[in-house]
């Protein structure tokens, strides 16, 4: 028989409609009871299990079904065990006749259960707004792709020759056409002198065939495109309240260099703000920009040494590490889990901005390529890139793209053996090649 560790337990199976909650059979004559999942019959599931004197309590990740119950069990004072499906899955032993609520509560009762990461309430509220942004910014793409097809259909070709239709000069020219102006030349003259595409090709981009409707849609794609900059705006506002928060008063005061703001990026120092929660310029690593270092704090909270102790578990949330499945001593399988984490697409996207970036980092991105292939390459890059966050972070280090593997010496030294061998290989080649030849 198990040792029981946690003797006043709970387990919870979540559904949308339904709730069901198991206790041990020692706790009451009905250890299984079931709750509807309004907000009065949660707060009634709370209470019948603080008088029964429950202290933790058991849950899968079930969709988004979980999360009211979650808070709610927490205002009542309760630890709250949100649990890997997979892991419940897992664990041997379970009969047929056992529902999904006793088997949690069982496992917990163990302590065979391991909780997931939560962040705390002001770091979700800060990832809620991040979240929302990508979503406003996607929303902000699928309607630059109805401007863009309303005047295809009048062949208007202004996104052939110009990079950004929301842009100064494309947002001028399309103002222009939407309130009735036809004539290409005067269209024409909104052209901004720093644009590559000569005044020729712009003229000539629009010579249209006019049709009212598609005027219409492209109004209606312009309106939709403003009405979400200003939620874009909105959101920032939100978050950089939210930030604001973090700021740790221990950390010595001190101006970060500006950056200049690239599209879309949000309309605040997020810089300064990074800066003055952690204490060092994490926007200093190669490829990491506002927008991912901002997705990553939303994600991990500030208090990172606190949240995930080693760096072994860090990398295992960010899902950059493979997952080894072993028998007999032998790897049988290693493969990164197909896991979603905002976190760790974070730090791939700025390990996949490196491709043409001569620095270290884009030089180890095209050997492991060159190696693995592009996926891995990108993902190993990825976890270099997250280990040095980590280390800069944790211990209050300022940016160095050697902290892992050595000085510059030590890496010029390996690139150098690296390069060698790649031109002995191309020699040899060489000589086969001529042998055959001759």
């Amino acid at each position: 028989m198990a040792k029981i560790i946690n003797p006043n337990a709970a387990g919870i199976d979540i559904a949308s409609n339904v709730h069901y909650v198991a206790v041990s059979e020692d706790k009451c004559e009905n250890p299984v009871r079931s709750f509807k999942g309004f907000t009065r019959d949660l707060h009634i599931l709370s209470k019948w299990l603080v008088d029964l004197g429950i202290k933790t309590v058991a849950m899968e990740s079930t969709g988004a079904y979980w999360f009211q119950l979650y808070t709610i069990l927490l205002d009542y004072g309760m630890e709250v065990f949100l649990v890997n499906a997979a892991h419940v899955k897992n664990v041997p032993g379970r009969k047929s006749d056992v529902i999904d609520a006793q088997w949690l509560q069982e496992l917990h009762e163990n302590g065979y259960l391991t909780a997931c990461f939560q962040p705390d309430n002001l770091t979700r509220e800060l990832r809620t707004y991040v979240r929302l942004r990508k979503q406003i910014i996607k929303e902000m793409a699928t309607e630059t792709q109805r401007m863009q097809k309303a005047m295809v259909n009048m062949n208007i070709k202004l996104h052939d020759v110009i990079s950004d239709i929301n842009g100064r000069t494309g947002r001028a020219i399309v103002d222009a056409i939407i309130d009735g102006e036809r004539d290409p030349k005067r269209l024409a003259s909104f052209r901004n002198r720093r644009i590559k595409c000569s005044e020729e090709n712009l003229l000539k981009s629009l010579e249209g065939n006019w049709r009212d409707e598609q005027v219409f849609c492209l109004k209606m794609a312009r309106d939709k495109y403003v009405e979400l900059e200003r939620h874009l705006q909105k959101t920032d506002q939100e978050s950089e309240r939210i930030i604001k928060l973090f700021t740790n008063t221990d950390i010595e005061e001190k101006k970060v260099k500006s950056r200049p703001r690239q599209n879309k990026q949000p309309n605040f120092n997020v810089g300064q703000y990074l800066y003055n929660v952690h204490g060092v310029d994490v926007l200093e690593i190669f490829g990491f920009k506002q927008t991912g270092a901002l997705t990553v704090l939303s994600e991990t909270g500030p208090n990172l040494k606190e949240n995930f102790p080693s760096l072994k578990q860090f990398h295992s949330w960010l899902n950059l590490v493979p997952n080894n499945e072993i028998s007999g001593g032998k790897i049988l399988k290693s493969k990164v889990r197909k896991r979603k984490n905002h976190a760790g697409q974070a730090f791939r996207e700025a390990a996949n901005g490196l491709w043409n970036s001569h620095n270290p980092f884009g030089d180890y991105l095209r050997t492991k390529k060159a190696k693995s292939g592009a996926g891995p390459a990108v993902i190993a890059t990825a976890k270099k890139i997250a280990t040095i966050y980590y280390k800069m972070v944790t211990e209050k280090v300022e940016f160095d793209p050697y902290i892992i593997d050595g000085n510059r010496q030590v890496y010029l030294q390996k690139r150098a053996k690296s390069l060698s061998k790649t031109l002995e290989s191309i020699n040899k080649q060489l000589s086969e090649i001529e042998k055959l030849a001759s």
